[in-house]
């Protein structure tokens, strides 16, 4: 048995001891369902779905999602079936996601059949690209001195650009791609330029050694290929 699979299944053990016929289903989304998870690198992305959310049933859960993230996961999504089924117009690149790629690990398929209204999720990639390149950005300006923490930095923000890129090429009719190198390639042609800073960063976050890289030349031209990322959906049709 995988880490994945295990840590996944003692998840799932300890919550149906605690929340029992509370308990609507515990479902796997993000890389981990998505054969894109690297162990160290990508988190295990969970939604737990309950009849009902009182101080009772949290009180339940703190020692398991304190064990939880004492593995190095984040907290579980709590949400109710009633949430689950009002919420897509708040969280629709989410609710996009799960739904189109997932693995129930207990319980009821509350995803099946969930409708996306497309103007909400076109409008949620571009606050998300919009957000997350000007942290970058605000990070970066404390950084640029300190190229350790610098390649740090960009290699953790690739992951989430990633999901915006693939969210951003479904959006333009594009297949949705789940690898990240498939992204990143998908990406150069409507973007009209080459990802190289991208596929630099991702081969540093494989390991390779970033001896004799200009951090601050690579966060330029990564930059440079955010900000063309953020340009092409804006112009896509509202």
């Amino acid at each position: 048995m995988s880490s994945l699979d295990k840590q996944t299944a003692d998840l799932v053990g300890r919550l149906n001891s605690q929340l029992q016929n509370q308990l609507v289903s515990v479902v796997l989304y993000g890389s981990a369902a998505m054969e894109d998870w690297e162990e160290g690198n990508s988190d295990i992305n969970i939604l737990c779905v309950v009849n009902k959310l009182s101080a009772s049933e949290l009180l339940k859960c703190e020692p398991i999602f304190q064990w939880w993230k004492g593995l190095g996961n984040p907290a579980p999504l709590l949400l109710t079936a009633d949430e689950v089924r009002t919420s897509t117009d708040c969280f629709p690149m989410e609710f996009h996601d799960m739904r189109d790629h997932r693995r129930v690990l207990h319980g009821t398929d509350v995803m099946h059949d969930l409708a996306i209204d497309w103007s909400f999720y076109r409008a949620e990639v571009e606050h998300e690209l919009r957000a997350k390149l000007i942290r970058l950005r605000q990070k970066a300006a404390e950084l640029l001195s300190s190229p350790p923490r610098l390649f740090k930095l960009l290699a953790d923000s690739l992951s989430t650009f990633c999901v915006l890129g693939r969210h951003a090429l479904v959006l333009s009719g594009e297949p949705p791609k789940y690898k990240k190198t498939e992204i990143l390639s998908a990406l150069e042609a409507p973007l009209q330029l080459r990802m190289e800073a991208a596929f630099q960063i991702l081969s540093l976050r494989s390991g390779k050694n970033p001896a004799g890289i200009d951090a601050t030349m690579l966060f330029e031209k990564y930059l440079s290929e955010m900000e063309a990322l953020v340009r092409f959906v804006d112009a896509l049709e509202k």
